[in-house]
């Protein structure tokens, strides 16, 4: 918990210097560990000796105050506190990590990959809708808590470098590799058991 709760100072830190006020209250300890109990958390590292450089949350909990009941009965993820370790950099990690959200929900069975995000940050939600989010409503009610920009986008397979050996995601509750180095340079390596399906993704409530 203490990392996770290090990259929300970082981001609400970066985020202040460019007159954001977004994330600048503390995420209450007690949602944190339950998230983190149900699976729900996901570190990915460029190597499992070194700090995770993003993470993300992934559930099935529709939020009501954001989604209607029709839309809540709809099968989809829904993506939490994506951050990063080096915002702002371009990297394109960030839209890697929705791809690979997207693959997840869409094994899953799930039609769609939901999120919400800062309703006044509006170059955050031009870049969602860059990446294939379409804006279904803007929430502004105390409810919403600051972040009442909705969007979703067809969950769908895809392939991305979180799957290739260059990156490791870790669940949060177990630290155990869900994406895995394999042999490079003929070099002893790990499988790739996510692709074997040794270690299961858990489909858990938020």
């Amino acid at each position: 918990m203490p990392r996770l709760r290090q990259f929300r100072t970082d981001a609400a830190t970066w985020l202040s210097a460019r007159g954001s006020d977004q994330w600048s209250t503390p995420y209450p300890d007690e949602l944190l560990l339950a998230s983190i109990q149900n699976g729900d958390v996901y570190l990915v590292h460029r190597d499992l000796a070194t700090d995770p450089v993003a993470t993300v949350t992934l559930d099935r909990q529709a939020d009501p105050a954001l989604w209607t009941e029709a839309e809540a009965r709809e099968p989809a993820f829904y993506v939490h506190k994506l951050t990063l370790a080096a915002p702002g950099r371009g990297s394109g990690l960030g839209a890697e990590l929705l791809d690979w959200c997207s693959d997840h929900a869409a094994r899953a069975g799930a039609t769609w990959l939901r999120l919400d995000a800062w309703t006044s940050n509006t170059r955050l939600q031009s870049h969602y809708e860059r990446l294939g989010f379409r804006h279904v409503r803007t929430v502004d009610s105390p409810e919403a808590y600051g972040s009442g920009w909705v969007g979703q986008r067809p969950a769908r397979a895809a392939q991305t470098a979180l799957t290739s050996a260059d990156n490791w995601l870790t669940q949060e509750a177990t630290s155990r590799p869900l994406v895995t180095r394999k042999e490079q340079d003929g070099r002893p390596g790990h499988e790739d058991r996510r692709q074997r399906g040794h270690i299961p993704f858990r489909q858990m409530p938020g």
